[in-house]
C-alpha cells in the first residue's frame, strides 16, 4: 500500500491499495495501484476553507501565518513580562497579602505558564520546518503538548475560581474568606493535574500517535475540551449574575433613577469582568475546530496571547490601592536619597571647612588626657 506521508500541512496514515483515507475537513486521498498517493480532494483551500474567498496562494497563506505568528508571540511575551513585574509588586509588599491577591497571583502564575508552553510548544514541535511530522514522536514533544494542555486547563480552571470569588464576595459580604483560600488552590492546580493524568493514560492506551498534537478521536478529546467547556459555561453564568447584581446595586444607590454615569459604570464593569471571566470563549466552545478558523485565530490567539497583559494591567497597575503603596514607596526612596545625599554633602563641606580645623583641635584638646607640668614650668609658674 501507501506508506504514511507528511505533505506539509497533514499527515496522512499508511494505506493498502484502493483505500480511501479521510482527515478532518473532510480531506481524501487514495491509495492507487502503483502505491502512490492522489492528489487532496477537495484542495485545501476549499476543504479547510483557508482562503475563503480570497485569492492567496500558498506562499501568502505561509507568510500569513508567519506574520501571525510573530503577533501572538509578542502578546505572550508581553503578558510574561507584565505578569511576573504584578507578581513581584504583590510578593514585595505586605499590604498586599490577603486572599484575593493570592488568587490573583495564582491567576498570573496560570496566565505565565500558559505563555511558557506556547513557547515550548512553538520550539518543540515546529521549530524545524523541514521536520516531518508523521515520524516525530519524542517523549520530548509529548511532554511539551502534555505541559500546553496542563497550562491551558489550569489557567481556564484559575479563571473559574475568580468568578467564583468574585460572586462570593458579592453575596456573601460578612463571611470570612481565609477559610476558602486553600480549597481554591486545591481546586485550580488539583482538577487540571488530575484531568491531564487521565488525558495522558488514555493517550498512551488509546492513541498513541505522534506528538499527540493531532487530532483526536470522541474520548480522548473530550477529556481535554470537556472540562475547559465546562468552566466556560460556569463562568458564562457567573458573569450573568454579576452583571446582574451590579445592576441591583447601581440602581439602589441612585434610588431608582436612570443617569448616563450608571451605563458608563455598568459597561466599565462589563469589560472589566470580560477578560476576568474569559467570557470570549464561549463564541467556540461547541463548535469543531476547523470551523471559523480565521476568526478562532484572531480570537484565542490574537486576543488570547494578551489577556495575561490585560489582567496584569487591570488588576495590579489599574489598581488605586497599589498604585498608591508604589507612590508612598517611590517617595520614600526619594526622600532616602535626599538624606544621603545631604549628610554626605554637609559631611564633605565640614571637612573643608577653615571652622573645623579649629573645632578639630578643640574636641582634641577635650578629648586628649591632661599632662603633668614639668619643673621648669613649675619654677615658672611660681615665680
Amino acid at each position: 500500500g501507501c506508506a504514511r506521508d507528511w505533505d506539509g500541512l497533514t499527515c496522512w496514515p499508511t494505506a493498502t491499495f484502493g483505500e480511501v483515507v479521510k482527515v478532518p475537513c473532510f480531506l481524501q486521498r487514495n491509495c492507487t495501484q502503483e502505491a502512490y498517493w492522489s492528489e487532496p480532494f477537495p484542495p485545501y483551500t476549499i476543504a479547510c476553507g483557508f482562503d475563503e474567498g480570497s485569492s492567496k496562494g500558498p506562499e501568502d497563506q505561509k507568510s500569513y501565518y508567519s506574520a501571525f505568528w510573530r503577533v501572538y508571540t509578542a502578546g505572550y511575551a508581553a503578558s510574561v513580562t507584565s505578569l511576573i513585574t504584578a507578581l513581584i509588586v504583590f510578593a514585595a509588599f505586605r499590604k498586599f497579602h490577603c486572599t484575593r491577591n493570592y488568587i490573583h497571583m495564582h491567576l498570573f502564575i496560570s496566565f505565565i505558564l500558559r505563555a511558557i508552553a506556547v513557547f515550548t510548544k512553538d520550539a518543540v514541535l515546529f521549530a524545524d520546518e523541514t521536520m516531518d511530522h508523521c515520524l516525530m514522536s519524542t517523549v520530548a514533544c509529548k511532554a511539551a503538548v502534555a505541559f500546553f494542555q496542563f497550562s491551558i486547563l489550569a489557567n481556564f480552571f484559575w479563571l473559574l475560581i475568580e468568578g467564583i470569588y468574585l460572586q462570593t464576595l458579592l453575596l456573601l459580604t460578612f463571611v470570612s474568606d481565609k477559610q476558602y483560600v486553600w480549597w481554591f488552590i486545591f481546586t485550580g492546580w488539583g482538577a487540571p493535574t488530575a484531568v491531564i493524568f487521565a488525558w495522558v493514560l488514555t493517550r498512551i492506551h488509546r492513541q498513541n500517535t505522534g506528538c499527540w498534537d493531532d487530532d483526536e478521536n470522541g474520548v480522548v478529546l473530550w477529556i481535554i475540551k470537556g472540562p475547559i467547556v465546562l468552566t466556560v459555561l460556569i463562568n458564562f453564568i457567573i458573569f450573568i449574575n454579576v452583571i446582574r447584581i451590579l445592576v441591583h446595586k447601581l440602581k439602589s444607590q441612585e434610588g431608582g433613577g436612570s443617569h448616563s454615569s450608571h451605563f458608563v459604570r455598568l459597561a466599565k464593569s462589563t469589560l472589566l469582568l470580560i477578560p476576568l471571566f474569559g467570557v470570549h470563549y464561549i463564541v467556540f466552545a461547541f463548535f469543531p475546530e476547523s470551523t471559523g478558523l480565521e476568526a478562532r485565530l484572531y480570537i484565542e490567539l490574537g486576543l488570547g496571547s494578551f489577556q495575561g497583559f490585560v489582567v496584569a494591567l487591570l488588576y495590579c497597575f489599574s489598581n488605586a490601592e497599589v498604585q498608591s503603596e508604589l507612590k508612598k514607596q517611590l517617595c520614600k526612596w526619594q526622600y532616602q536619597e535626599y538624606l544621603n545625599f545631604t549628610h554626605k554633602h554637609g559631611v564633605l563641606s565640614r571637612e573643608n571647612s577653615p571652622v573645623n580645623y579649629v573645632t578639630q583641635l578643640s574636641l582634641l584638646e577635650k578629648i586628649s588626657p591632661k599632662r603633668k607640668p614639668s619643673a621648669y614650668q613649675s619654677s615658672v609658674t611660681s615665680v
